[in-house]
């Protein structure tokens, strides 16, 4: 763990060798707005080694560690005599099976949640929502960190109110654990808001194949998950009525489009003290 001025933000990285986590690392680094003062990755063999020298960057100075809340634990009381909305974040990218945990210890030890990780369900959002509350740590979970997506999401939602179908088809990555993905269920939650149905059935439909047809939701609205390599995130919604369709693309091409987003969050997180989901929120 290393040092940083009062002038900018200490950030450590959860998930720091993985494809979203070495891009936080590389914008950090480059930015003078923020310092990177701990970085863990699961992978036991690169204990201690220089995180920067493991990506790249040329030495930074802070080890990979594998003990998580050790590393919080340290950091805590580094930053503990900070003032308000100058606490550290933690920007977590790691695995739906330790995402909740994650952010429940980062908001015990009074540090800021960055959630990029997907895969929370609601009632764990519920549980943060209201331990961030209570504890006054801003929190921020974050399915999507992409501009364009949720300009797509808002556009989803406003063209809801005209069309009574609508499917939806996300593909991503072979090496991401969770399906749908967590933008995906926010798209459809931002849609549902309206509190309509959708796809009404016109015919008694069967599947040859069970789940061919997607994963249905309590509102009617099918959503589709594709995995294959190659792929980076993508997302269509497909609206149709009589004579028609009306289809919103996004397509991330890099993990770079995301680094505004994370940077943006980075910043805002410390002047909250509640948690704030999705993206929209906070610009």
């Amino acid at each position: 763990m290393a040092t940083t001025s009062s002038k900018t933000c200490p950030v450590v990285v959860a998930g720091a060798l993985g494809r979203m986590g070495a891009e936080v690392i590389k914008a950090v680094h480059l930015s003078k707005d923020f310092s990177l003062v701990g970085a863990i990755e699961v992978d036991r063999s690169k204990e201690g080694l220089d995180v920067g020298t493991e990506l790249g960057l040329g030495p930074l100075e802070i080890a990979l560690t594998t003990d998580f809340e050790g590393c919080l634990c340290a950091i805590s009381q580094s930053f503990r005599n900070s003032a308000s909305g100058q606490g550290a974040v933690l920007v977590d990218f790691t695995h739906p099976s330790v995402v909740y945990e994650h952010t429940r210890t980062a908001i015990a030890y009074g540090i800021h949640p960055v959630v990029g990780t997907t895969g929370l369900k609601p009632d764990q959002i519920d549980d943060l929502s209201v331990f961030a509350e209570k504890s006054s740590v801003g929190t921020a979970v974050i399915p999507n960190f992409s501009v364009g997506m949720v300009l797509l999401q808002q556009a989803a939602a406003a063209a809801a109110r005209f069309y009574d179908h609508a499917e939806l088809i996300e593909s991503h990555h072979n090496r991401k654990a969770d399906a749908p993905s967590g933008t995906c269920i926010k798209t459809a939650e931002l849609m549902e808001q309206l509190g309509k149905s959708f796809n009404a059935l016109e015919v008694d439909e069967h599947e040859s194949l069970p789940c061919s047809r997607g994963g249905q939701r309590e509102g009617g609205l099918r959503l589709h998950s594709i995995r294959l390599p190659g792929l980076v995130a993508h997302q269509e919604v497909i609206f149709g009525s009589p004579g028609e369709t009306y289809t919103l693309r996004h397509d991330t091409i890099d993990r770079s489009a995301y680094m505004p987003g994370v940077l943006l969050t980075i910043k805002k997180v410390r002047g909250l003290n509640c948690l704030v989901y999705g993206l929209e929120r906070l610009i």
